[in-house]
C-alpha cells in the first residue's frame, strides 16, 4: 500500500490487503447473472460536470524507500469535485484527490496514464510517489496520474476507529479456537461495524467499485484526455475492468496486472485465495531450505519450513512475543506479517529473518514491522484508513452477508486448502456481516467485447490474485483483451521487474503493440535459479 514504513528496497504495493477484519480482503461476492439493464442503469444517471484541476505542489507525500528506483521531480496535485449521489449530480460534492508526474518528453506525449495500484482501499496518491520511478519509460510520453477513490486517503475517507482501537483490532485473534475467542472475534466485528456507521453513515452508501468507476471517467474528462489510457493492479484489474464495461468507448489502452476473476462467489474466492497463499510460503520454504542448515535453520527441506512455519505460529496464540517498540507479536499479527512477506520474492529475507529472530531471539520485532507495513501502520502509530476503506467498499460491492454458522461449517475446507492462512481467512468471511448499507453485485459485470484492446496479466505465483484468475478475466472482458503471462513469483508482474514483461507491456502502452495470444514470460521451470532469490540472512 502506500503511507506507512516500507521495507528498504521493498514497496509493497497491490491488492489484497490484509484487512484488519481478517487475513485478506475477500474480494468475491455471490455469483451474478449478466443484466444489460444493471449495465444501462449505470451509465443512465444524470451527466454531472466537472472543472479541470488546479495543479499544485504536493504537501507530505513519502519518500521513496531507500534503494528503489528515484522518483521523478515535479509531482503536482489537486482535488477533484465529484457528485457524493450521482442521482443527484447538482447535490453534495466530495473530494477526489489527484496526483500527476508530467510526461518528461512533451513533444511526443500520448496523454495521462492513470493509476490504480490495488485495494480495495489502499490510496493512489502516495503509492506513486513512492513507485514513480519504476514506471520511468512510461513517464517520457504519459503523464503519470494516481488517484484515491472515494472513501480512501487523501479522498473524502471512510473512518471508523481511532488508532489506539486499531491497534487492538489488529491484534486480536482472528483464528479463534474456542467458543469464547469465537464470541469475542464476532463481538469485536460488530464494534467495527457499529464504529463505521457513526462515524462515515452519509459516506458508506455512496463508496464502492461502479461510483468509483464514474469517477474515473470524470477525471479523464477533467485531464481533458479522449480515450482513458489505465494501468490497473490487484483491484484495480476489477476497477478497470467495471470503467470499460459501463465506458467501452472511452477505453484507450489498459494493462490489467495481476487480475481479480469478479464473476466467482466470495467463498470460492477466499478458498483459492488460501490456497495460493499456502503455495507461495510452499515455494518460499523450497527455497529456504536449500540455503541448507547454516542460512535456513527452520528445516531440511520446504515441508519441514513450512511446519517450522505453522508451529512458531501457533506458539505466538499462546505465548505472543516481545518486541522493541513494547508491542507483542500475537498470532494474528505473526501470520499477517508471513503472508504480507509472500507479495514480492525481496521481502522473503525479511520473513527468514523473522522467523529466526522469533525462534532463536524470542524477538518478534521483524515479524511485527511486516505485520505494519500490510496494515498500513507506521512508526508513530497512526494508521492509513486502509481497513475502514477496505470494508466499506468491499461490502458495498458484495450482496451476500454470511454468518458464524456458514464460517464454522466451511472451516475445514479452508484448513485443507490452507493449514497456516485458512482459518483467519475463513473468519474474514464475516467482513460485511451486519454491515448498515445493503451491498450490490451490479460492479462485478465487467464484459466490454467492443472496447479497444486490453491488455491481462497474470503471474503463476502470484499468492493474492491467483493465477487462473488472469485468463478468466481475459474471458469475461471478451472483444479484443488479450493475456500476457509471467512465470515467476509474488503479487503482479510488471512490478517483479522481469524485463520480459516490462518490455512487452512498454511496447503496448507505448506503441500500441498488443502481443500474440499466449505469451509467456519469465523462466521455464528447468531453467529456474536452483536458490529462489532468497539472500542469505544471519541466523
Amino acid at each position: 500500500m502506500a503511507r506507512h514504513r516500507a521495507i528498504p528496497d521493498t514497496v509493497l504495493v497491490g491488492a489484497g490487503a490484509l484487512a484488519a477484519s481478517g487475513l485478506i480482503s475477500c474480494l468475491g461476492a455471490t455469483p451474478v447473472q449478466r443484466t444489460e439493464a444493471t449495465a444501462a442503469a449505470a451509465v443512465s444517471a444524470p451527466r454531472a460536470t466537472v472543472r479541470p484541476p488546479d495543479w499544485k505542489r504536493c504537501t507530505g507525500l513519502p519518500e521513496p524507500p531507500p534503494g528503489a528506483d528515484r522518483s521523478p521531480a515535479g509531482f503536482r496535485c489537486a482535488t477533484l469535485k465529484v457528485p457524493l449521489d450521482y442521482t443527484r449530480p447538482s447535490g453534495k460534492k466530495i473530494d477526489i484527490a489527484l496526483i500527476k508526474v508530467p510526461a518528461t518528453d512533451r513533444r511526443h506525449r500520448i496523454g495521462s496514464l492513470l493509476f490504480n495500484f490495488g485495494g480495495p482501499g489502499g490510496d493512489g496518491v502516495d503509492t506513486l510517489a513512492q513507485v514513480a520511478g519504476q514506471y520511468a519509460e512510461l513517464g517520457a510520453r504519459y503523464d503519470l496520474v494516481a488517484f484515491d477513490p472515494r472513501g480512501v486517503g487523501r479522498s473524502t475517507p471512510v473512518t471508523c476507529v481511532g488508532d489506539r482501537r486499531m491497534d487492538e483490532i489488529v491484534a486480536r485473534d482472528d483464528s479463534p479456537d474456542t467458543a469464547a475467542e469465537e464470541k469475542a472475534y464476532i463481538d469485536g466485528r460488530a464494534a467495527y461495524v457499529k464504529g463505521c456507521a457513526a462515524r462515515s453513515g452519509d459516506l458508506l452508501p455512496h463508496v464502492g467499485t461502479l461510483n468509483a468507476a464514474r469517477d474515473m471517467e470524470l477525471i479523464r474528462i477533467a485531464l481533458g484526455d479522449g480515450k482513458l489510457h489505465y494501468f490497473g493492479i490487484s483491484y484495480g484489474t476489477w476497477l478497470g475492468g467495471a470503467y470499460a464495461h459501463r465506458f467501452p468507448d472511452k477505453i484507450g489502452r489498459a494493462v490489467l496486472d495481476a487480475a481479480v476473476d469478479t464473476r466467482i462467489g466470495s467463498v470460492d474466492l477466499a478458498l483459492q485465495q488460501a490456497a495460493a497463499f499456502q503455495r507461495a510460503l510452499r515455494d518460499f520454504g523450497d527455497a529456504c531450505a536449500r540455503l541448507g542448515g547454516k542460512h535456513c535453520p527452520l528445516g531440511a527441506d520446504g515441508p519441514s519450513v513450512v511446519e517450522s512455519i505453522g508451529r512458531i505460529l501457533d506458539g505466538l496464540d499462546r505465548d505472543p512475543l516481545p518486541t522493541s517498540g513494547g508491542r507483542k507479536l500475537t498470532q494474528s499479527l505473526g501470520t499477517s506479517g508471513a503472508a504480507a512477506a509472500l507479495y514480492s520474492r525481496d521481502a522473503w529475507p525479511y520473513l527468514a529473518q523473522g522467523l529466526v529472530d522469533a525462534v532463536k531471539r524470542r524477538d518478534g520485532t521483524l515479524l511485527l514491522m511486516l505485520a505494519d507495513v500490510q496494515n498500513g501502520r507506521d512508526e508513530d502509530g497512526a494508521y492509513t484508513n486502509l481497513a475502514a476503506a477496505n470494508t466499506a467498499i468491499t461490502c458495498a460491492d458484495r450482496a451476500d452477508r454470511h454468518t458464524p454458522s456458514d464460517v464454522r461449517r466451511l472451516l475445514p475446507k479452508f484448513r485443507n486448502a490452507s493449514p497456516i492462512f485458512g482459518t483467519s481467512m475463513a473468519w474474514g468471511l464475516l467482513q460485511c456481516t451486519g454491515w448498515p448499507v445493503k451491498g450490490d453485485d451490479a460492479a462485478r459485470e465487467v464484459s466490454a467485447p467492443s472496447a479497444a484492446p486490453i491488455l491481462v496479466v497474470g503471474n503463476t505465483g502470484d499468492p493474492a490474485t491467483p493465477y487462473a484468475w488472469a485468463p478468466a478475466l481475459t474471458r469475461e472482458l471478451g472483444g479484443r483483451a488479450t493475456l500476457l503471462t509471467l512465470d515467476g513469483e509474488g503479487h503482479g508482474a510488471y512490478d517483479t521487474g522481469d524485463p520480459c514483461v516490462r518490455k512487452t507491456v512498454n511496447a503496448y502502452l507505448l506503441r500500441g503493440q498488443v502481443p500474440a495470444a499466449g505469451t509467456t514470460c519469465g523462466w521455464a521451470p528447468a531453467r529456474r535459479p536452483p536458490r529462489a532469490a532468497l539472500a542469505t540472512f544471519d541466523p
